[in-house]
């Protein structure tokens, strides 16, 4: 792995950690979060997140209390998707290059799909940044 995937990748996983971090930190005690990476040319699965990196992409899902998140990344993208709380979503395309995160809070649902601008719905709060289209959304 060259230095730059390298350096992405610790990006990715420095920024979703400190997102969870801060979205997640429940003062009672919660299930472990479940973490789906996907280094170029991978794909991996759990019960709740699933991702699939082209030759060229790196992705990243963390979900936890329940969160959905599903991740592809190709084409030099690095999308990362964080999903904390029951009925919290999110759905991430990486098609251009670029990272992008997104992260969900319990009832809110994220889309990025890496040509339009991220889109933030549900009564819960949730946050995007994509910089494959330089747009973002915050409910």
């Amino acid at each position: 792995m060259n230095r730059t995937a390298r350096f992405t990748a610790g990006l990715i996983v420095a920024v979703a950690g400190a997102a969870g971090l801060a979205l997640g930190g429940a003062s009672e005690a919660a299930a472990a979060p479940q973490v789906c990476p996907g280094l170029p040319g991978q794909a991996s699965s759990s019960t709740h997140c699933a991702v699939k990196s082209g030759p060229q992409g790196l992705s990243l899902a963390v979900v936890a209390d329940g969160g959905q998140a599903t991740v592809n990344a190709n084409n030099f993208a690095g999308p990362a998707a964080i999903a904390l709380g029951p009925n919290a979503n999110v759905r991430m395309d990486g098609v251009r290059p670029g990272l992008a995160i997104a992260i969900a809070g319990p009832n809110a649902t994220v889309v990025v799909d890496g040509k339009n601008g991220p889109v933030c719905s549900g009564p819960g709060m949730s946050f995007s940044g994509d910089f494959q289209t330089l747009k973002g959304c915050w409910r």
